[in-house]
């Protein structure tokens, strides 16, 4: 059975596994091959206990146990956008196992993470994703309206992404996937 849930201090080496897993095989085209096996779940674990803990919007898709731990087989990130920017909420980051997928995950932790902002009073949420990540098709699916196109510097390359909005949130928080 899975569960969509707030994270809690325990997920976060969970948390940096998927994470570690799932940009080595996504993005193993798209950034440097180098940069990818230097990612450190170590780091990433530490860096996600710290969010949690100070109460940012972590969310995990988590696989109960019969014995030990939950598994943690996804997870996605949010914040509330200060200033000019292309939402009044970000979705930094989803994540779902790739032995996770195609099973309503991603669209449901995003929704989560939607709802987080909605509940903090954000009205359009957005999401920044590498250009040529098969993902596109997934944002697109659940109604996300391509707004911009940008980039962002991995191991001192520019990598084009594309942003995805739902204005109003309601769009997002409304579709079945």
């Amino acid at each position: 059975m899975i569960a969509i849930r707030r994270a809690r201090a325990a997920d976060a080496p969970g948390i940096a596994a998927v994470h570690v897993a799932t940009w080595r095989n996504t993005y193993a085209t798209l950034l440097p091959e180098a940069f990818l096996a230097g990612l450190s779940a170590e780091r990433l674990s530490l860096h996600y206990e710290r969010s949690i803990r100070m109460g940012h919007g972590v969310f995990v898709a988590v696989r109960s146990a019969e014995q030990g731990a939950p598994l943690v087989v996804g997870f996605s990130t949010a914040r509330p956008c200060q200033g000019e920017t292309l939402g009044e909420g970000e979705v930094e980051t989803l994540y779902v196992a790739d032995d996770w997928q195609n099973r309503g995950l991603g669209g449901q932790l995003l929704r989560a993470a939607a709802k987080y902002l909605a509940l903090l009073g954000c009205r359009s949420v957005f999401i920044w994703v590498l250009h040529g990540n098969p993902a596109i098709f997934f944002y697109e699916r659940l109604g996300g309206r391509r707004l911009a196109n940008g980039a962002t510097h991995v191991a001192g390359s520019a990598v084009p992404q594309v942003a995805y909005a739902w204005d109003p949130i309601e769009t997002l928080l409304d579709v079945d996937a």
